[in-house]
């Protein structure tokens, strides 16, 4: 138990660290430093970090580094309630850590936050509403956690879960960060928040940590309805 929660841990960590890194360093240029990353280089940094970790860490605990990834793996029974909690505390416990590098980078190490708010989600951006915020983040998580109950099924081929999984929050991102910044993963959002501190135009908005619940709700009904049937064994 305790190596999976390590691997959560420092799984999440990395995602937030290194993902939301790319746009926090570099998803835009300024004059001083042109070069950037871009939406296409950023949406490529989470799938590929997620895709690094899935093979570095999925055979320990199955690379969830995501809450709501937790609960709809709880919702499809292949984990008992205690176990989840575990993985819910070591998400936001690394999600935490990897705000603090990034805080760290920006407030000491002379690194301009690209983002203008640590990678923090928003929808007060001229872009969307918070009704349109609300109902895209929901179909993003459920698509991106359908993809992976559906890809780690015992019918699936596991070899290429990773790739798979990668892939889908490739494009989830690719959807998102032009207009909420793409949260999909509630500890991704809430360690960059809480350094933050509501100072920028996204801040800690508190609606982005109540709805994963609700997300992983509406995915796991989603692949309920679309899951092939599995036989025990």
């Amino acid at each position: 138990m305790s190596r999976k929660l390590i691997a959560e841990f420092v799984g999440t960590f990395l995602l937030v660290f290194l993902a939301v890194g790319a746009a926090v360093f570099g998803i835009v240029g300024t004059p001083e430093a042109p070069l950037s990353s871009g939406i296409v280089g950023v949406a490529l940094a989470f799938g590929l970090v997620v895709l690094m970790l899935a093979y570095a860490f999925g055979p320990v605990s199955g690379t969830h580094v995501n809450p709501a990834v937790t609960l709809g793996v709880l919702l499809a029974k292949r984990m008992p309630v205690n176990e989840a909690v575990g993985y819910w505390v070591a998400q936001f416990a690394g999600g935490i850590l990897g705000g603090a590098a990034l805080k760290l980078f920006v407030s000491s190490f002379g690194v301009t936050d690209r983002t203008g708010g640590l990678g923090t989600n928003g929808f007060d951006n001229g872009n969307i509403n918070l009704a349109g915020a609300f109902v895209l983040e929901v179909l993003l998580t459920a698509a991106f956690v359908m993809v992976i109950l559906l890809v780690t099924e015992k019918v699936a081929a596991p070899g290429l879960a990773g790739v798979a999984i990668g892939l889908a929050l490739t494009a989830v991102h690719l959807v998102g960060i032009p207009l909420t910044g793409t949260s999909v993963n509630p500890a991704r959002s809430f360690g960059p928040a809480l350094f933050e501190g509501g100072a920028g135009p996204h801040g800690s908005s508190p609606a982005w940590r109540a709805w994963p619940s609700l997300r992983a709700t509406c995915s796991r009904s989603t692949c309920l309805a679309s899951r092939p049937s599995v036989r025990s064994g």
